[in-house]
């Protein structure tokens, strides 16, 4: 069974979907090793971490799908990916997404905001006509074919349109063949409410942001609610950025970092990136050839 369909199986089951946003190799090997079952790119992680610059639409589509694809080979569980905007008119989702497809992505997160896009929790979006992206949610269906992409709609019209308005799209987008509704940044527990009861039956994302404009709830919290995969999309992100802080004010101070308990070692950093089985098949392939040689 490919990552499509895994994932397509995963969303055929009861029950809710917990699933961290990551946003490099490490991190989605992390996720992959707790037994997370999923794992969700962060573009705002992405940008941070590959450019040091905020989710502000600097990632070009060739950096993204690069990123992700990287990530996507770098684990056995599906790995759904941002794709902003699919960076341009249907034609370029066309492209984006038949691209994301040769890297191995399981899913894809297309969203309606103007490009450069923003962050969805930033001030200032702004976003396309729903019929714009209704296009692009089509183009998006054409161009996975009979893989089984599974395609997010996301909508940030919530800011600048209104909630009614941002429930419209999300319901259009779905009617246009998104299998997922993502409406980003409600901005209190009402409104998470409201926008379950406008979807009964259609699968739905929450997105919990520490610090964000949503409030965090517990995954049962949002399936009690009527969500189907609760998304906590930076908060690998902003843990490693804590423990990297608060390791190097650790060694600037004390000028070693013996006495810092919050590390994992070298051992334990090897079992991560696997380096047992590359020591493995460096020996095999070394008997080969010592075997020709001799």
């Amino acid at each position: 069974m490919n990552s499509t369909h895994t994932l397509r199986e995963l969303l055929k089951r009861p029950g809710m979907l917990v699933v961290p946003g990551i946003y490099d190799c490490i991190s989605a090997q992390l996720a992959e090793r707790a037994g997370f079952e999923m794992v969700f790119t962060s573009g705002f992680g992405i940008s941070a971490s590959t450019l040091g610059r905020p989710d502000y639409g600097f990632l070009t589509a060739t950096e993204m799908l690069y990123s992700v694809g990287r990530i996507a080979q770098s684990v056995k569980i599906p790995v759904v990916a941002d794709i902003d905007t699919g960076y341009g008119n249907p034609l370029n989702v066309i492209r984006t997404v038949t691209d994301a497809l040769q890297q191995g992505i399981a899913g894809v997160i297309l969203e309606d905001q103007e490009w450069p896009k923003k962050c969805g929790h930033f001030q200032g979006k702004r976003v396309i006509s729903a019929e714009e992206h209704i296009q692009k949610i089509r183009a998006a269906v054409q161009a996975r074919g009979e893989s089984g992409l599974v395609i997010v709609g996301r909508t940030d019209a919530r800011a600048p349109l209104g909630l009614p308005e941002a429930i419209r799209r999300g319901r259009a987008y779905y009617e246009a063949g998104a299998d997922i509704v993502f409406i980003e940044a409600p901005q209190s527990v009402q409104e998470l409410q409201e926008i379950a009861a406008a979807f009964p039956d259609v699968p739905l994302f929450a997105n919990a942001i520490e610090g964000g404009k949503t409030p965090v709830l517990s995954a049962q919290e949002l399936e009690t609610l009527g969500y189907k995969i609760a998304v906590y999309a930076l908060s690998g992100l902003f843990a490693a950025t804590k423990a990297i802080e608060d390791c190097f004010q650790y060694l600037r101070q004390h000028q070693t970092t013996t006495g810092f308990d919050n590390l994992v070692n070298f051992q334990e950093f090897e079992q991560i990136i696997d380096v047992p089985k590359y020591r493995e098949l460096e020996q095999e392939f070394s008997a080969v050839k010592e075997g020709q040689e001799s």
